[in-house]
């Protein structure tokens, strides 16, 4: 299997390193409009090129709408389109991680939690139960949300902020 991440910036770097951790792909390359590093094999217009069945493209861009903008596109054209979740991040069998969600180190998502499309699941991030993450949300490095709680749509939670039980209730 080969990833093409559409974005070489500092977020499309995470998703490359865990995504090749996971042994799950052959080749890990990107597209990108501004950089002109080795692994990058074109622009993103060019996804059109590379949709095959032995192809997953991801949309590493840190802006939440764009990010869910792109992961549209990509479907709409037939892409694959995957999730990915490092090895080290504890995910209950009772959660539910949607199509383009990146779940990154150490992070803990917890039982009856559901994760929507496109979500950014950042490092040491902690979800308890039965929240409801809507799609495209990034929950920044170390934040926790409580239990009972459901994220608003492109919300960013900002790095370790503590988001009380039922602030936005289920």
């Amino acid at each position: 299997m080969k990833l093409i991440i559409l974005g070489a910036g500092g977020y499309g770097r995470t998703v490359a390193d865990i995504a090749r951790q996971s042994g799950r792909y052959s080749e890990v390359y990107f597209l990108d409009d501004n950089s002109t590093d080795v692994h990058v094999i074109g622009k993103c217009a060019d996804y059109i090129n590379h949709i095959s069945t032995d192809t997953e493209l991801y949309p590493a861009f840190g802006n939440n709408e764009s990010r869910l903008q792109w992961i549209d596109r990509l479907e709409a054209a037939g892409a694959n389109i995957p999730t990915l979740i490092h090895n080290t991040a504890y995910v209950s069998p009772e959660a539910t991680i949607e199509r383009g969600t990146v779940v990154l180190p150490k992070a803990i998502i917890n039982t009856n939690t559901t994760i929507n499309r496109g979500c950014i699941i950042n490092c040491g991030a902690i979800i308890d139960h039965g929240c409801v993450i809507e799609e495209g949300v990034h929950i920044c490095l170390g934040s926790i949300v409580k239990a009972e709680n459901r994220i608003p749509r492109c919300m960013k939670v900002e790095a370790g902020v503590v988001i009380e039980n039922r602030t936005y209730p289920v």
